[in-house]
């Protein structure tokens, strides 16, 4: 009996051991190509960015439409959690786990770009919200 709480007793304190270790937690999550000011910035110049170069740095949009003036019209948009610990711990305990300083938020990118008749950027337009 006393062989059995000794052994028990090791496993829970090597189990709380590792458990307990400093955990890192993504700042960010997202799928697919990245959508941010910088690669927007970084990506597009009107008049010169093509369709292809578009398709290259971003993927596929979510919406294709044609304006008024029956030029082509792609929207981008992304959504991303962000998480993160404040502390840089999380502890499990045998029946649950607890963690502190944990904050999450929502960003979401949006992205339109018009083009003109030779698939080049005409305007292009982003905007990014984060609650």
């Amino acid at each position: 009996m006393f062989k059995k709480k000794k052994i028990f007793s090791s496993l829970t304190a090597f189990a709380f051991i590792g458990l307990s270790t400093c955990t890192t937690i993504p700042q960010t999550a997202s799928s697919g190509n990245s959508l941010t000011h910088g690669q927007v910035q970084m990506n597009i110049r009107v008049g010169q960015t093509t369709q292809s170069n578009i398709l290259e740095a971003f993927g596929a949009p979510n919406i294709t439409t044609i304006d008024g003036q029956g030029r082509e019209v792609w929207t981008y948009q992304r959504h991303a959690t962000v998480s993160r610990s404040s502390s840089g711990y999380a502890t499990a305990i045998l029946l649950g786990t607890s963690s502190s300083g944990f904050e999450s938020s929502m960003r979401t990118m949006t992205l339109i770009i018009k083009f003109d008749r030779n698939k080049k950027v005409s305007d292009f337009k982003s905007m990014s919200s984060n609650f």
